[in-house]
C-alpha cells in the first residue's frame, strides 16, 4: 500500500521502525523508568511514521495536480503547516498528561530524519546484493549453470 504513494516510502517507514528498535534496545537498559522511556520513544516513532506518510501524500497530490500553480502551492503549504500543528498538539498532549518521556518522543520523531539520511546508504547496500544476485541469474537462466 505504501508503495502506491511513493516508491521510497516503505524503506523510509522501515528505517524509522528499525531506528526505534535500535534506540529501544540500546537505551532501555540505562534508564530507571523503562515504561515511560518506551512509551515516549514509540509515541515519537508513530508520529514520525505518520509524518512520513503525510509528507508522501502531500507530495503525490502536488505532483498529481499538475499545473495548478499558486493553488497547488497554497495547498502544500497549508497541509505542511497542519502536519506540524498536529505534531505540536501531540507533543503538548504527551507533556501535559505525562504518560511518556517527552525527550524520547522527540528522539523518536528524529527517526524520520535519520531514516531519510540513511536511505541512500541502505539502498546502495541492498543494490549491491541485488546486483550480485542478478549477475548469477542470467547464467543459470541460459542453462549452462554458470559455466563459461
Amino acid at each position: 500500500m505504501l508503495r502506491r504513494i511513493n516508491d521510497a516510502l516503505p524503506g523510509l517507514v522501515g528505517g524509522i521502525i528499525l531506528y526505534g528498535a535500535v534506540i529501544e534496545l540500546v537505551g532501555v537498559w540505562f534508564v530507571s523508568d523503562k515504561l515511560s522511556y518506551s512509551i515516549g520513544l514509540w509515541y515519537g516513532v508513530a508520529i514520525a511514521v505518520g509524518m512520513a506518510i503525510n509528507l508522501a501524500t502531500v507530495i503525490y497530490d502536488a505532483v498529481a495536480s499538475g499545473g495548478e500553480g499558486k493553488r497547488a502551492n497554497r495547498r502544500v503549504i497549508a497541509r505542511s503547516l497542519l502536519r506540524y500543528a498536529v505534531v505540536a498538539v501531540l507533543f503538548f498532549a504527551l507533556g501535559f498528561f505525562n504518560f511518556g518521556n517527552l525527550l524520547m518522543a522527540f528522539l523518536g520523531v528524529l527517526g524520520l530524519k535519520i531514516s531519510a539520511y540513511m536511505q541512500p546508504v541502505i539502498g546502495k547496500i541492498i543494490g549491491r546484493f541485488k546486483k550480485q544476485d542478478l549477475m548469477v541469474l542470467p547464467d543459470t537462466a541460459a542453462g549452462n549453470n554458470g559455466a563459461a
